[in-house]
This record gives C-alpha cells, sequence and structure tokens, in this order.
C-alpha cells in the first residue's frame, strides 16, 4: 500500500470528531512515511444521526470539487459509508470486505440493506479471507479472496531486538500473549481458565477493550492488561513472549474472521496457539504452523506443547510462507486488478487518485 500512496494522491477519510462549538470541515494530516493524506471530518457535537449523513455528503462533494478530484477510485472498508458517498461518481469503485459486520454486536439495523447497495455499485470485491470469500462470490461477478498480509520486516524485528521491554521487564517467564481487539470476539473465560490452570505462566493482552465492559475482564495476578500500544512497538512486545495467543470465542463474531496476528506472529518468530478459527485453521493449522485448541484443555495442551518444542523444525517454511503473504505481495495483486478492470472500460491504463472510504465504527487497516 505505501508503494500505492507514494505514486498517487492517496485520501482516507476517517470516522467524524465532534466538538462543541466546531464548525463543520475537513482536516487533513499528510503521513510523511506513506505520503497518505488522512482527512478527518470535524463536525459539530450537536449534530445527529440524519444531520451526520447529510453534512458529510456535503463536505465530501466540496473536498472532491477543492482538490480536483475527477477521475479516482473509491475504497469502501464498510457499507455504512454510502450514507455520505452514495452520490459520489469514481471512475471505479472496490468494497473491501475485511469482516462480516453484521455479525458484530451492535451493528447498524441497515447494514445489511447497505451492503446489497454497495454490492451493485462495486466493480471488484475484496474479501479478508477465504471463509469471506465463499460467503460473498455467489453476490458479486467479481470477487477475489486476499487474506491477511504481514509487514515481514517490521515484525521480524522481534527475532533480534531487546526482549526485556519495560512493562515486561519484571515478568517471570514463560510469556504467553495476545495483541488485538479487546472485544466479543475474545472467549474471556478461555483466557480466565489458561491464567488459572497455568498460574506460572504470565499471560499478556496488548489492545483496546471496545464494546464490552471491562469490569467483565478475568483478573488474575498473572494475567496483565496492559492496554492499546503502538504499532511500532509491538516487535518490542513479542520478543519478550514465547507463544502468541488466539483465544477467540467460536461465535458468530468469528465466524468469518482472517486474524491478522497469525502472520505477524509467526513473522516474530513465536510459536502459535488459536481455537479453530477457520481461516487459521487452513491453512497455518494443515501446514503444522499453528497448533489448534478446539476447547480448553486442548487450548491449554497446545500451549504446553508450544513451550516444550523448539520452532527450528518449522522455522524455513514458516519463512518462505510467509513471503507470499507479504503486504507488497497482497497490493500487487490488487493493483493489477485495479488496472485491468480500468484498462477493460478502453480508460488509460493509469490508475486514477484514490479516495478511500471509512465510516464511523470501523477499525482502521494497519498499512
Amino acid at each position: 500500500m505505501s508503494r500505492f500512496a507514494r505514486a498517487r494522491r492517496t485520501f482516507f477519510i476517517e470516522e467524524p470528531e465532534f466538538g462543541s462549538g466546531t464548525d463543520p470541515c475537513f482536516h487533513t494530516v499528510v503521513c510523511e512515511k506513506t505520503n497518505v493524506r488522512v482527512v478527518t471530518p470535524h463536525l459539530p457535537e450537536s449534530a445527529r444521526d440524519g444531520e451526520i449523513s447529510r453534512i458529510l455528503r456535503t463536505l465530501l462533494h466540496d473536498f472532491l470539487e477543492q482538490q480536483g478530484i475527477v477521475d479516482y477510485v473509491a475504497w469502501f472498508y464498510t457499507p455504512m459509508a454510502l450514507r455520505f458517498a452514495d452520490s459520489i461518481h469514481p471512475s471505479l469503485t472496490v468494497y473491501d470486505c475485511m469482516d462480516e459486520l453484521s455479525l458484530f454486536r451492535g451493528a447498524p439495523a441497515d447494514l445489511c440493506d447497505a451492503e446489497q447497495r454497495l454490492l451493485e455499485r462495486a466493480d471488484l470485491v475484496f474479501t479478508g479471507g477465504a471463509s469471506l470469500f465463499e460467503a460473498k462470490r455467489m453476490r458479486h461477478p467479481a470477487v477475489y479472496a486476499f487474506p491477511s498480509a504481514v509487514d515481514v520486516p517490521h515484525f521480524f524485528q522481534a527475532r533480534s531486538c531487546d526482549p526485556f521491554h519495560e512493562e515486561q521487564r519484571n515478568m517471570p517467564r514463560p510469556r504467553l500473549g495476545y495483541a488485538g481487539v479487546i472485544d466479543e470476539r475474545l472467549d474471556l473465560d478461555l483466557i480466565d481458565r489458561l491464567a488459572s490452570q497455568r498460574p506460572q505462566w504470565q499471560i499478556v493482552m496488548l489492545g483496546p477493550v471496545v464494546k464490552i465492559d471491562p469490569s467483565t475482564l478475568p483478573r488474575r495476578q498473572n494475567l496483565h492488561w496492559l492496554g492499546m500500544k503502538d504499532y511500532r512497538d509491538l516487535p518490542k512486545y513479542f520478543a519478550g513472549w514465547e507463544v502468541g495467543l488466539l483465544p477467540f470465542a467460536m461465535n458468530d463474531a468469528t465466524k468469518f474472521i482472517s486474524p491478522t496476528k497469525t502472520p505477524e506472529y509467526l513473522s516474530a518468530g513465536l510459536r502459535v496457539v488459536s481455537t479453530p478459527i477457520r481461516d487459521v485453521v487452513r491453512p497455518y493449522g494443515e501446514l503444522g504452523f499453528v497448533r489448534i485448541g478446539s476447547n480448553a484443555d486442548e487450548f491449554i495442551a497446545a500451549c504446553d506443547q508450544s513451550l516444550t518444542t523448539g520452532r527450528d523444525a518449522q522455522s524455513a517454511a514458516i519463512d518462505q510462507f510467509l513471503r507470499t503473504v507479504s503486504w507488497d505481495e497482497t497490493w500487487q495483486s490488487m493493483d493489477n486488478l485495479i488496472r485491468k478492470r480500468l484498462t477493460s472500460r478502453n480508460r488509460k491504463a493509469t490508475v486514477p487518485e484514490s479516495s478511500l472510504m471509512r465510516a464511523p465504527g470501523q477499525e482502521p487497516l494497519h498499512v
């Protein structure tokens, strides 16, 4: 994605921020590393749902005109962006379906209708995993699966950097950790049993608590809820772990997920244990790269095995596989599909500048 951003003007429209006495406007910050222009709508605190969409629609049209954006790709991460982007006219529309958002807690009532409208508008549909591909492929003629990719060099740093990060410096070992959003997708009972049945293990949990009551999180002396961390610092935490955990609940919200943490843990050199999430079992479990536990006893046993078994036997095979799931490889494949579709419309082969749409409540994509 970074190559794409450097070559073309790329705008990422964030969820709005609200403030008292705020006049509606778009505030733009340019990322020095990627050259992506992050556009944050600033709206008055008094704005209500219907009014929010109307204001955003006006701001978006004014912004496109002011920037001279005429020939562009509109890239949607969520159908809810159609609430304010339903009247734009891009040269090509991409629907990047990263999750089955309709199954998430608190999903908007009109999300399924909005997705159908977006599928009717989209030229290309990308899915964040094989399970999502199977769920969407009969609903659109051009659906392509792109399972979670990874910035291999970034996480590879964990193999050589100082394993004594300040927050973990005085923690006993072994350490088993999870990094990601802490919400209804996690199996809190499993995490509690893991900590209670193996009190000699330190269970490190990184990430923001979202959509669940923090008071419901299990509390034990060897269970550490450290909160949200900067993406840049994750390798430093991973360097101090023996095992990367994917303790997901088996529910509607996890039915179609393809956890990005799987290849990130593996890039960091960690052994990995997961519940039987379909897109983890296939391919990572089938290849022997990840141990799978279908219940609490199996999950804990898989962690026991991981702590007593070295990674060396699979290391070369894992690293070879990771080279096929890099962000650069993923973006190149997406870019080729976009160019091919534009060319098939008798347009010039160069890709127009891109406007990336995101609506409130959708997690940002790490690029």
